[in-house]
């Protein structure tokens, strides 16, 4: 057996411009989680400013409980972008296609696709708190839709 190859994982496979807003803010949520604490507390604030206190702990929680699951079981260090990177790696898609599987509830699909990153002991719990982070992220995607809908049409947005 050969050994891995340090950017096994990074390949470029898309963009976040040709993903879904909710995705592109999971892929976002990753990179800056895998920054460590100032990453991380940033990801703590964006979810209490867009949920209710209660459900953004709770909310935040689970991505944080996925995170750590899917790093201490992983078969080798998961590939990441930077932050401000456009590119989607490979990785990161799975990642991506492992939270959308599992939040429209296919959960044993999403076990599936978490064995591509981490071992099968905890491919079921990953698709479980894969599916509540998915629902999560979508739903402060919708409330984000819905005040941006409300805003006058006719005013032009430079930033």
């Amino acid at each position: 057996m050969t050994a891995s190859h340090p950017s096994r994982g990074g390949a470029t496979v898309s963009a976040l411009s040709h993903m879904e807003a909710w995705e592109s803010s999971l892929i976002l949520n990753l990179r800056l989680w895998c920054e460590g604490p100032q990453g991380q507390s940033q990801i703590w604030r964006d979810y209490h400013r867009s949920l209710p206190k209660q459900q953004a702990h709770e909310m935040c929680a689970a991505f944080e409980t996925l995170m750590r699951t899917l790093i201490d079981c992983a078969y080798r260090p998961l590939v990441r972008h930077d932050v401000s990177c456009a590119c989607v790696g490979s990785d990161e898609c799975v990642f991506v296609n492992l939270v959308r599987v599992a939040s429209d509830g296919h959960l044993n699909d999403a076990a599936l696709i978490s064995t591509l990153l981490a071992g099968p002991a905890q491919a079921e719990h990953i698709a479980i708190l894969a599916g509540r982070v998915g629902e999560c992220s979508r739903q402060i995607h919708e409330q984000i839709s819905e005040f941006s809908s409300a805003l006058p049409k006719n005013v032009v947005r430079l930033h």
